[in-house]
């Protein structure tokens, strides 16, 4: 008996994951909030291509798969189309900078993973892109809060200690990593 209750368990939990799979063009997913216990969510919104993905990425101590792969596809180069796998400790970063602020992880999207050519491109043309950028790494994140200062963002990265944070006051976004400790403002 106690193993046909544990069977379905993992049934209805599978059948729960399902409900996550893509529901429109432009939002590749949609979860109800707030998260059950031991759940965590974010929602990532690219300013570039316009979609929106909104998963839970973790059950627990779990990571999700399929729910990671749609975080690492909306946060593609938008300009190559390259895309990895991101570092998952800057979606807890993500979502842990949401709780400081007292926020749900809604999250704006400037940029996010950068291919080795677009970094050259961008450093380029501007001395604020490092050559050497975390970005292509998919270990940096550059990111406004829905309806929250981005001054307060940074402020609230800053507290967290837990990488490198630059505040980009005239594109109103934070760049954040999970590098080295370590603050800029560009």
């Amino acid at each position: 008996m106690r193993r046909f209750l544990w069977t379905r368990r993992r049934l209805i939990r599978a059948a729960a994951g399902a409900a996550a799979l893509p529901l429109a063009h432009s939002v590749l997913a949609v979860v109800p909030t707030p998260a059950t216990a031991g759940e965590r969510w974010i929602e990532l919104a690219s300013t570039h291509t316009s979609e929106v993905v909104k998963v839970v990425y973790r059950n627990a101590a779990v990571y999700v798969p399929d729910a990671l792969a749609q975080l690492d596809h909306v946060l593609r180069d938008h300009r190559s189309g390259g895309q990895i796998e991101m570092d998952r400790a800057l979606y807890d970063l993500l979502a842990d900078l949401a709780a400081a602020a007292g926020r749900d992880p809604c999250f704006e999207i400037i940029s996010g993973y950068r291919s080795p050519a677009t970094n050259a491109k961008l450093a380029a043309g501007s001395r604020g892109v490092s050559t050497r950028s975390l970005h292509m790494q998919g270990r940096a994140i550059d990111v406004r809060l829905k309806a929250y200062p981005t001054a307060d963002l940074c402020d609230r990265a800053l507290e967290l200690q837990r990488g490198g944070v630059g505040y980009y006051q005239r594109s109103d976004f934070v760049h954040v990593d999970t590098g080295r400790v370590r603050r800029w403002a560009g």
